[in-house]
């Protein structure tokens, strides 16, 4: 099957607190997956990070607002699906759950594989 090259990349929660527990560059590896390309953040994920009261929680939010953020109607991981879906975006996650929601729906995944880069996954 021929893999339809995404407009744009989501990153969730998970993925915005690679950096800080990881010690990953985002930007690098997306720019290296990828090229140029348009990465966002839902809302929601900004509404998420701020509830939560840690360092990384903390770095991961100043992290997201660097991004465009995506206003969606839904929430948590059903934010992230809406966006991906309307945008024909990849999502970056490592959230099992949402991996296999994205895969039934035929949306690429990127995943951080030992610890260290970023790879699409098959899906």
């Amino acid at each position: 099957m021929q893999r339809k090259v995404p407009q744009a990349v989501i990153l969730d929660t998970n993925a915005l607190l690679m950096p800080f527990q990881f010690n990953v560059n985002l930007d690098r590896e997306l720019r290296r997956l990828f090229g140029d390309i348009a990465v966002l953040v839902p809302g929601v994920v900004l509404e998420e990070l701020s509830g939560v009261d840690d360092k990384h929680a903390r770095a991961a939010l100043a992290l997201a607002k660097k991004y465009p953020v995506a206003e969606t109607e839904g929430r948590g991981d059903d934010a992230v699906l809406e966006v991906a879906e309307s945008m024909e975006a990849a999502v970056v996650t490592n959230d099992r759950a949402l991996i296999s929601r994205l895969k039934e729906r035929g949306i690429p995944v990127v995943r951080l594989r030992a610890g260290t880069h970023l790879v699409v996954s098959e899906y």
